[in-house]
């Protein structure tokens, strides 16, 4: 039997219908901010990660699935989307038309780490992203509209952590002292960190392994040492947090992943994961699209753990799962030649129908029904072709009523959108 590869999942039937609807509801809040759906390729160039993510990152050092096409090109699946979605917003000069462009899109990313709970090789994202604003309003509102989905997703337990991650321009001073600091305690750190503590020191803040983590709780704090600019910026963050009642806490801590990252970073979290508490990041990402190739424009975004949000989302069973509308019991050939033509008709109209094709005793197929929850069965045999008539049993009330056969789509359809209201 060949399995699933290790890190790799099925969302089978019964979960899949959780994934759908808060995709559908994702997509709808989005939608009520403004932004539009955008799909990006699942391959890129490699040079599009490198250049973006950063050569020193995690993900492009040890996690991209990368290998070389025929012509020997270096080929990835995608580990995040926004890469792809600002190339795809400079290669289309999307800026040309109007610079604001606001952008959402779901789907699969790849990235090769160590399997656990939650983490998987193959994930899913629904991202966001906002391209030609600088304002700071841009981040909060991003930041409320993630709380307000979360919300409607029955989320327990919600905070949004924030931080600053400078500019350029007051960046310098903050990689001059985490640098001192980093040599001092250097013999204390994992090999990694030790080897990126010369070439990009942020990136030891972002160190996973335990005893790197326990050291650098005394580190520097970038806060102390943003320029004027990036603290009014963050200033006005926490204020219209504020003013909009979100719950948020200021984590000197906090740093994303990817080199892209400047100023503002966030992320959601909830009690509900243990310690993987974060269901969503994100934040500014201005020299993004200049670095590749594009005017030098402002930009801002986040992107939601799908899978996570599937194990936490409290929403209700009976709010995604379509249960058949009728089921046509047919008794005899003739009767299933006629319930093969109906169920085809009922679909067509919108109802969900099912039926045997086995031949099977109506009690087995009343228990068939039953089983897969049915709300009415059509019963139809020798004698009710001959009658003109068919009975529609309630399997809910147990109530039966006839329908003539000519009529028969149509008084079904009418019958059970009644009851349903």
């Amino acid at each position: 039997m060949i399995q699933l590869i290790r890190g790799f999942k099925d969302i089978l039937p019964g979960e899949v219908e959780r994934w759908q609807q808060i995709e559908k509801i994702a997509a709808s809040r989005f939608e009520d901010f403004g932004f539009k759906e955008i799909r990006i390729p699942m391959m890129e160039r490699t040079e599009l990660f490198a250049r973006s993510i950063g050569e020193d990152t995690d993900i492009v050092e040890k996690e991209m699935y990368t290998f070389p096409d025929r012509k020997g090109d270096l080929i990835t699946l995608r580990p995040e989307a926004t890469a792809s979605v600002v190339r795809s917003y400079v290669q289309h000069k999307m800026f040309a038309k109007d610079p604001v462009q606001k952008f959402y899109t779901i789907g699969p990313m790849f990235r090769r780490e160590r399997p656990q709970k939650g983490r998987y090789r193959q994930f899913y994202q629904i991202n966001v992203e906002v391209f030609g604003v600088a304002s700071p309003l841009i981040d909060v509102q991003l930041i409320f509209m993630l709380v307000t989905l979360f919300t409607r997703l029955a989320v327990a337990d919600l905070k949004a952590h924030i931080n600053s991650l400078g500019c350029p321009a007051c960046r310098p001073n903050y990689r001059a002292a985490l640098s001192k600091f980093l040599a001092a305690i250097s013999n204390k750190l994992c090999s990694d960190c030790r080897r990126r503590r010369r070439r990009n020191p942020l990136r030891v803040l972002d160190c996973k392994v335990p005893s790197c983590r326990e050291v650098l709780a005394e580190a520097p704090s970038i806060i102390d040492y943003l320029c004027d600019y990036c603290q009014e910026d963050f200033a006005k963050v926490q204020e219209f947090l504020k003013k909009l009642q979100i719950p948020f806490l200021v984590d000197k801590r906090l740093v994303r992943g990817l080199d892209y990252y400047t100023r503002t970073t966030f992320e959601i979290q909830t009690g509900s994961l243990g310690a993987q508490s974060a269901v969503a990041g994100g934040g500014r990402y201005d020299g993004l699209v200049k670095m590749l190739g594009g005017p030098d424009l402002p930009a801002t975004g986040f992107a939601i753990g799908l899978d996570r949000l599937a194990e936490v989302a409290e929403i209700r069973h009976s709010e995604f799962i379509r249960m058949p509308d009728l089921f046509v019991a047919a008794l005899g050939e003739q009767s299933q030649d006629k319930a093969f033509e109906w169920i085809c008709q009922f679909g067509r109209q919108g109802l969900v129908a099912e039926m045997d094709f086995e031949d099977r005793s109506l009690k087995s197929q009343m228990k068939r029904a039953d089983k897969i929850g049915a709300t009415h069965v059509l019963i139809v045999g020798d004698q009710e072709l001959q009658e003109g008539a068919v009975i529609l049993r309630n399997m809910l009330t147990k109530e039966q009523t006839l329908i003539p056969i000519k009529e028969v789509v149509d008084r079904v359809k009418t019958y059970i959108k009644r009851e349903a209201q």
